[in-house]
C-alpha cells in the first residue's frame, strides 16, 4: 500500500501547488507550471512502478495535471489562452530533448559518472519521443475544445460536468495515440491492450480527483478579482 498512499499523497500536492501557483502568479504561472511538468512527467515515465495491482509508470500524475492547467486556462482566460499553454508546453518538451541530445554527444570527462545515466534517461527511442509528442499535442487541443463544447452546450453551468468530460476522454485520446505509436506491434495484442487500459485508468483517477481542485481555482480566481470567461461569440466563433 505505501506506493498507493505516496501517489494519492503527490496527486494531492501537485493539484495544490498548481492552485497556489494560479493563486500567486495567475495565467503566466500556470503556463511555467505547465512547461515544467509536461519535462519533468517524461522523465518519470521510465520508472515503472506496481500501483492499485498494476505495473505502471510513474508520470502519470504530472501529466495528468497538465488536463487540470488548461482547464484553469480555459475557464478563466479563454481558449486562446488555453491553447497558448499547451504550445508552449510542447514547445518546452522539443527544446528540452534537443538539448539533451546535444548534451550527450559532448565526449565525457575520465572522472564524470553522469554521461551513463543520463544516457538511459534522455536516449530515449524516437517512437516513445514521437508518441509521447504527438499523444500531447491531439488530446491537450482536444481538452480545449471540448472544455469549450461542454461550456456551451451547458450554458455555463456544471463545472465539474465540463472538467470531466473533457479531460476523461482527452486522456483516452492521449492514451490511445501514445501506445499505438510506441507500443503497437511491439507486444502481442493482449499486453498492448493491458498497457492502454491500465494507463488510462489511472490517468481518469487523476482526472476524477481534480475535480473539487477545479472548484477551489474558481474560489480563489474569485477571491482575486478574476472572474470566469465568459462565452463571447464574433461572428459565430467563440474566443
Amino acid at each position: 500500500m505505501l506506493n498507493e498512499i505516496l501517489w494519492l499523497l503527490f496527486l494531492i500536492l501537485d493539484l495544490s501547488i498548481a492552485l497556489l501557483i494560479f493563486y500567486f502568479f495567475e495565467k503566466e504561472g500556470i503556463f511555467t507550471l505547465i512547461s515544467l511538468s509536461i519535462i519533468v512527467c517524461n522523465i518519470q515515465v521510465i520508472k515503472l512502478v506496481k500501483l492499485f495491482g498494476f505495473t505502471a509508470t510513474l508520470g502519470n500524475v504530472l501529466y495528468g495535471s497538465i488536463f487540470f492547467a488548461t482547464d484553469i486556462l480555459s475557464e478563466f482566460y479563454g481558449k486562446k489562452e488555453a491553447r497558448k499553454g499547451v504550445t508552449l508546453g510542447f514547445i518546452a518538451l522539443v527544446i528540452t530533448v534537443i538539448y539533451m541530445q546535444i548534451a550527450l554527444h559532448f565526449k565525457p570527462a575520465p572522472d564524470d559518472f553522469s554521461h551513463k545515466p543520463l544516457s538511459e534517461i534522455f536516449n530515449f527511442l524516437p517512437r516513445i519521443v514521437a508518441g509521447s509528442l504527438l499523444a500531447y499535442l491531439a488530446s491537450q487541443y482536444h481538452d480545449v475544445w471540448a472544455f469549450h463544447l461542454w461550456r456551451r452546450i451547458t450554458k455555463g453551468r456544471h463545472l465539474w460536468l465540463r472538467n470531466n468530460l473533457s479531460t476523461m476522454v482527452s486522456q483516452f485520446i492521449d492514451s490511445l495515440v501514445f501506445c499505438l505509436i510506441a507500443f503497437w506491434g511491439v507486444y502481442d495484442l493482449p499486453t498492448w491492450i493491458d498497457i492502454l487500459l491500465t494507463t488510462y485508468f489511472l490517468k481518469w483517477i487523476v482526472a476524477l480527483l481534480d475535480t473539487p481542485f477545479i472548484y477551489l481555482a474558481r474560489f480563489l480566481a474569485v477571491k482575486k478579482g478574476i472572474q470566469p470567461q465568459l462565452m463571447i461569440l464574433d461572428k459565430g466563433k467563440e474566443v
